[in-house]
């Protein structure tokens, strides 16, 4: 019985001393943030000392972490969606045209029906995107540059100029911002100014800590893991490969449709031009947040700070005076490559060391 118990003690511990792929990565992301954040605060000081620098981080990125963690729900499934930046352009500029609309007495309605149409929006691409690629077998990329192209046309059928909304009731929205305690700064003139976060982030918070439990401790969340390692030994153990990668695509789409929505709060407008690049810069926030694009792999809370990298090293690029657009593209760029020069290394001797112990024990 001693040596029964002895044996279960130490599964027991080699289990909790085991470090998964997922975590590994995690824990390199945010070492990486805390590092480049601090050497910003250490040697350029310019506003990366006040706690406010790092609340309009989330301010202005708030739509960005919703469709980031969209994206990585895809990615961990092996798939991808590269059509979230234009639904979120077609949110935008349908709900902006429907409630200057209800401003103008055209129609009835209000903010909470304009919300309605956000994620309508959002689930009918998940939809249509999801059965074309987990029951039709398409190509994810294929499928969803069509997605792209088609919310694209659609943006400029509902309308090709940029419109301002000034329904009362949803600049209110816009202008809610909560306030953050013992955290302000004082000016120059002597005078305390309050840190706050506008009410788009405390939302796509809410997002990442629904998902982050959504993966860790549901069925559902697990079978996305398993889909993405391997379909095949996924469809062995039992799990509907289709129903998952649907599922996938569909809660990818409802991010969309969401962070659309909190793109459109913080722009108070919609515009054809709006969240340009936003796909792009969500694919970069996962990978650096340790999703791989090979499926199996990834972490909503990586995630989180996948995007706060991204969105400092801008900040630090701007600050150091190098304004141009390319300066920052290149910078992203590297840091992209870093990320996944690290990622392949490390994955490539954590496999190597496994194959080794196995050797030993046979």
């Amino acid at each position: 019985m001693s040596v029964n118990s002895n044996t279960l003690g130490e599964n027991k511990l080699k289990k909790r001393s085991s470090l998964t792929d997922s975590n590994l990565l995690l824990i390199i992301t945010i070492a990486v943030f805390f590092t480049m954040y601090a050497c910003a605060v250490v040697f350029l000081k310019q506003g990366f000392l006040k706690p406010q620098m790092f609340f309009n981080i989330l301010n202005e990125n708030a739509s960005l972490l919703v469709l980031s963690c969209g994206m990585t729900l895809v990615m961990i499934t092996g798939g991808i969606d590269i059509s979230v930046g234009q639904v979120t352009s077609l949110v935008c500029m349908s709900c902006a045209v429907y409630l200057q609309k209800v401003n103008d007495g055209v129609i009835s309605g209000n903010v909470f029906t304009s919300m309605c149409i956000a994620l309508a929006i959002g689930l009918a691409f998940g939809i249509v995107q999801g059965f074309l690629v987990a029951y039709l077998e398409f190509q994810p990329f294929i499928v969803t540059l069509a997605g792209l192209f088609f919310a694209k046309g659609m943006t400029t059928i509902v309308s090709s100029d940029r419109i301002a909304v000034t329904y009362e009731p949803f600049v209110k929205l816009c202008r809610t911002e909560v306030t953050i305690p013992f955290l302000g700064s004082v000016n120059k003139k002597g005078i305390y100014i309050p840190a706050y976060v506008e009410i788009g982030v405390i939302i796509a918070l809410a997002v990442v800590v629904l998902l982050f439990c959504f993966l860790k401790w549901t069925k559902l969340g697990r079978n996305f893991y398993a889909v993405g390692g391997n379909n095949q030994s996924a469809n062995m153990l039992g799990i509907n490969v289709k129903l998952t990668k649907f599922l996938a695509h569909v809660l990818c789409g409802l991010c969309a449709g969401i962070g659309g929505y909190l793109f459109f709060l913080h722009a108070c407008s919609g515009s054809p031009l709006h969240a340009q690049g936003a796909e792009m810069n969500a694919i970069a926030s996962s990978i650096i947040g340790g999703t791989l694009l090979s499926g199996g792999v990834g972490n909503i809370v990586g995630t989180l700070f996948g995007v706060l990298s991204l969105s400092t090293i801008k900040n630090i690029v701007t600050s150091l005076g190098l304004d141009e657009a390319w300066w920052t593209n290149i910078t992203v760029g590297a840091m992209l490559c870093v990320f996944l020069i690290i990622q392949s290394v490390i994955l490539y001797v954590r496999t190597t060391l496994r194959k080794t112990k196995s050797k030993r024990t046979n």
